[in-house]
């Protein structure tokens, strides 16, 4: 299985709750710049938290990429989910783009690399959020 992981642009401080916080303008470029990663790639499907951050990032990278396919909105990619129930979730897909948050993106690699939850990786930054792994 190939997987991408990425977390979304950054987003406003405020809004009536968490899962309606909007990107911003610098968020919006940062995910421009990690779509330009994603160029090139056999990506199969994209999925996708259904908070408004994470929505706008998927939308974002799908026009980037000319991508064809709809984004799949799925409720296991919340900021709080447990990265073993996601690897659950996938089954054998295959060339699958997650969009999502931390700190389930930072557990989810770390489990990735390491096989374990103690180690998550440490995002303190969207500098270079694609991650891309092979299970």
């Amino acid at each position: 299985m190939k997987l991408w992981v990425l977390r979304h642009g950054q987003a406003e401080s405020h809004a009536p709750t968490d899962a309606q916080r909007n990107l911003t303008a610098h968020g919006r470029e940062e995910v421009l710049g990690s779509a330009a990663h994603l160029i090139g790639q056999s990506i199969a499907a994209i999925l996708a938290s259904p908070y408004v951050r994470a929505q706008q990032t998927a939308q974002l990278v799908r026009e980037a990429l000319g991508f064809e396919g709809e984004i799949r909105t799925v409720p296991w990619l919340t900021p709080e989910a447990n990265p073993l129930q996601v690897l659950e979730q996938l089954d054998s897909a295959d060339n699958l783009l997650l969009v999502s948050h931390q700190p389930l993106v930072g557990n989810l690699i770390g489990l990735l690399q390491h096989g374990h939850l103690r180690d998550p990786l440490s995002l303190i930054h969207i500098s270079e959020p694609t991650r891309q792994a092979e299970i």
